[in-house]
């Protein structure tokens, strides 16, 4: 009995040239092995331990206080999980909404202009030659190597000096370039454009902004979506700095959900409902965003 797996062709559009300016498309046939039991088994895993925390937060969130600490805790959620809801929102110590705004407001910022200042950097390292380029580049690199931590004292004192502190810029500023941005733009561009297209559009009569807009940026694109994505969520998730500088007036969500625990007694189902609360707008931005996530991802992967 032949032990070869089963072949699956795939067919896929090719563009070829063809003279006078046309275009026309030929049709290559790639073989390929038929993903099997045991490939389904393990996405399968993968799939449901990344969603498990999801359903126990759930778990926990939409039943009371006594549900995290009952040996005998059904694995069915209970039907709490509106009222905590309605309890972080309508708690006045948390601030919701305001909170919420400025988690909001603050990293769509930060991500824009990540996204930019990275982009425009990546350019000038890729495929702008001039003195030093490749020692600044070493030298924005091994900022990543430097923790935040190391930071904070200095950048508190600058802000407090500068009366900023308890408001959402202190959070803002800082974060609004990358260096691991920079990094990844300059890897992608290097790969992606080709020195041949930049010579065509100079010749052309493109100048060198022109030719970052209409070479580059749609190029950069499914780069810059990913690169979008991983900023929002990290700001949106930090809790550090935010935690540090602002206060219960002007907080982040995540500080807003810190103060759930700032009493005696922690009732878990409300923080877990808060938790999950935080997480809603994130699987939103999942959902619309995720076919440039796989764009970006499969053209990172592909080269040609």
């Amino acid at each position: 009995m032949s032990t070869t797996p089963p072949i699956a062709m795939v067919e896929q559009p090719v563009a070829t040239a063809e003279l006078g300016g046309g275009r026309r498309f030929r049709t290559v046939k790639i073989r390929g092995f038929r993903a099997g039991f045991w490939t389904y088994a393990g996405l399968a895993l993968v799939v449901a331990s990344a969603v498990f925390p999801y359903y126990w937060s759930f778990l926990i969130g939409s039943g009371d206080s006594t549900t995290i600490s009952d040996p005998n805790m059904s694995w069915i959620p209970g039907g709490n999980f509106i009222a905590n809801a309605l309890s972080v929102v309508n708690d006045p110590a948390v601030n919701f909404w305001p909170a919420l705004w400025n988690s909001i407001y603050s990293s769509t910022l930060i991500a824009a202009s990540v996204v930019v200042t990275s982009t425009l950097a990546g350019w000038a390292f890729a495929k702008l030659r001039f003195k030093g380029s490749k020692a600044l580049l070493i030298f924005v690199v091994a900022t990543m190597a430097v923790p935040m931590q190391l930071g904070v004292v200095p950048l508190y004192i600058l802000f407090a000096d500068l009366g900023w502190t308890g408001q959402v810029g202190a959070i803002i500023v800082p974060a609004l370039t990358s260096a691991f941005g920079v990094f990844w733009m300059t890897q992608y561009l290097q790969q992606t454009v080709p020195d041949e297209l930049i010579e065509a559009a100079r010749v052309d009569g493109a100048t060198m902004l022109r030719t970052f807009w209409t070479v580059a940026v749609p190029a950069a694109r499914p780069a810059a979506a990913m690169l979008f994505l991983f900023t929002f969520v990290g700001a949106w998730n930090n809790f550090f700095w935010p935690f540090i500088v602002l206060d219960r007036r002007e907080p982040t969500l995540p500080v807003a959900l810190s103060l759930l625990q700032s009493n005696y007694f922690v009732d878990y189902s409300i923080v877990l409902a808060g938790v999950l609360l935080a997480t809603i707008p994130l699987l939103i931005l999942f959902a619309f965003a995720g076919k440039q996530l796989v764009s970006g991802i499969m053209a990172g992967a592909v080269k040609g």
